[in-house]
């Protein structure tokens, strides 16, 4: 025994060099680690204004840390808007002309459907056809009225999401992708891929929930990702559709003649009628649509976009008490004015480049962006344009590297225990 526990201790000591020149030291002073993640707050302005890590930049700029209004030098003011917070930014170019309170934390009621809408899309086939729960089926709130009958397709259930703001073809696309915990999973990493860092997805219709959050700086960057997709514009800038109808809709029924003559039967409908919720889509020159929303806790929300003249301007508001279209249509025209007779007070910044492929035999994993797939916050502050940085568990697949050659170590001395081993000896 007492052989063995010394082959052991040499092997283990073994170990450590061979671990100890494959990771080196500790880290220098002043390596940077990946921040821990704000703990959500749920309120009616969820932590409006609070920031992420003490001395971070803020995401676009360093002039988008302001609480106030916060406009561009040497030009007419923005107009005003009872809104606590909104952005007013360049679809084309990134540069953001005007904002308020552009990194406050707030509920964004509905708006958070075009993060449900800019996640899916890529990952659903819009011509599945795929059959409801009965608890999708029975969401409280805005409803397009789906019934757990295998007659709506995927294409159906996002026109009804972006159009009318239907809470239960939300959850029904969420089950199609494998359920809510998948879906809210996938909709946190792409606000991180997005660097909208403010924002925190825990429904996937935007019904309040205890955490969930988001900023007018991160709609308007939720947006402009929408707006590359023709898809999304499509769904965005529809005003009627037709919407499948379950088998028992519009029974037939008995419709009388004009003359009170015999009574004759009309067909049912295949199909229900929707309009845009969009007030503007058609009455606000170059209008495309994008996403309204409103909860007694939020109050009201609003990301639009329209084009004019080949360039294209998105306004978002959150937290306004009453009705805001005409406030919008006024931000949208300063917006078209200002875009290039003025400073960028800030800029929507890039998603974050997806790693590079490497060939190398020890290449390391990237460190997974913190909330990224259980639905926790990143910083709202974050360097502006760059990725986030790497973290300590970078060191786990190294470790593991480690592991495999004190392996080796421990088989070779247990081979040479053997060699030496007299007749004497005990198995075990």
């Amino acid at each position: 025994m007492g052989t063995n526990l010394r082959a052991l201790t040499a092997t283990g000591a073994t170990a450590g060099l061979l671990t100890t020149a494959l990771l080196g030291a500790s880290p220098a002073a002043g390596a940077r680690a990946v921040p821990s993640p704000p703990a959500p707050q749920a309120s009616g302005t969820a932590s409006a204004g609070t920031t992420g890590t003490a001395g971070a930049a803020t995401v676009g700029g360093e002039r988008l840390a302001g609480h106030g209004v916060i406009a561009p030098d040497g030009f007419k003011a923005p107009p005003k808007t009872e809104s606590s917070a909104y952005l007013v930014a360049d679809a084309d170019t990134g540069a953001v002309l005007a904002a308020k309170d552009p990194h406050g934390r707030y509920l964004p009621a509905s708006t958070l459907k075009t993060l449900t809408a800019v996640t899916l899309i890529p990952r659903l086939d819009k011509n599945r056809r795929i059959k409801p729960s009965e608890k999708a089926c029975n969401v409280e709130g805005s409803a397009v009225g789906i019934v757990p009958e295998p007659i709506y397709k995927i294409d159906d259930l996002m026109r009804a999401l972006l159009m009318v703001s239907a809470n239960d073809a939300a959850v029904a696309l969420a089950e199609a992708n494998g359920g809510l915990p998948r879906t809210l999973a996938d909709m946190n990493r792409q606000a991180r891929k997005l660097q909208a860092y403010d924002t925190v997805a825990k429904t996937p219709n935007g019904l309040d929930a205890p955490g969930q959050r988001s900023s007018a700086y991160d709609l308007a960057l939720i947006a402009r990702a929408g707006l590359a997709m023709p898809a999304f514009r499509e769904y965005i800038s529809t005003k009627v559709a037709k919407f499948p109808a379950p088998k028992d809709y519009g029974k037939k029924k008995k419709k009388k003649h004009h003359d009170d003559s015999d009574p004759s039967e009309s067909p049912a409908p295949a199909y229900y009628e929707m309009a845009n919720h969009n007030r503007l889509l058609g009455r606000y020159k170059g209008m495309l649509g994008v996403k309204n929303g409103w909860t007694s806790k939020a109050l009201g929300s609003f990301v639009g976009a329209a084009r004019r003249d080949g360039h294209t301007i998105i306004v978002v508001i959150m937290h306004h008490p009453g009705g805001f279209w005409e406030e919008v249509s006024k931000l949208l025209d300063w917006g078209f004015s200002a875009r290039s007779r003025v400073s960028p007070i800030g800029e929507l910044v890039r998603p974050v480049p997806d790693p590079a492929p490497s060939s190398s035999a020890l290449a390391v994993r990237p460190t997974r962006t913190p909330g990224a797939a259980d639905g926790s916050g990143g910083d709202a502050r974050r360097v502006a344009g760059k990725e986030p940085a790497a973290g300590s568990g970078m060191a786990v697949p190294l470790l593991a590297g480690g592991g495999a050659l004190a392996a080796l170590a421990l088989g070779g001395a247990y081979a040479l225990r053997r060699r030496r081993r007299t007749p004497g000896d005990t198995a075990g």
